[in-house]
């Protein structure tokens, strides 16, 4: 069984950035397709960002040029890169395989992100 341990999260000012990690335990194969996920207050959870286990990777239109998604698969970590941070990207953030947020199962604990002055 895999464990996703997110981390990274905290109060930023618009315009801010911020770096999230998420770390993988048990059987975590460095293939696996990965997303990171944010439900913002009284929202629907939604699909922010997504790497491949080959790199490739794609973000939600509100995302494109502020987020990265990259990974280290020797320490079965995935990272995202948030800048020129915005009140609307307030939320909590996950991180999942892609395969297992489709069926929703297997969420981490998550990790807070807000932004306000």
């Amino acid at each position: 069984q895999v464990q996703f341990v997110e981390s990274g999260g905290g109060l930023v000012q618009p315009g801010g950035s911020l770096t999230l990690s998420c770390v993988a335990s048990g059987s975590f194969d460095s293939l696996y397709n990965m997303g990171w996920y944010r439900q913002a207050p009284g929202k629907r959870r939604e699909r922010v960002a997504t790497i491949s286990g080959t790199g490739r990777t794609d973000y939600i239109d509100s995302a494109k040029g502020r987020f990265t998604v990259s990974r280290n698969s020797t320490k079965s970590t995935v990272y995202l890169q948030m800048n020129s941070l915005k009140p609307e990207d307030t939320g909590v953030y996950y991180c999942n395989r892609l395969m297992w947020a489709d069926r929703n199962n297997n969420w981490g604990q998550g990790t807070q992100v807000t932004v306000s002055s």
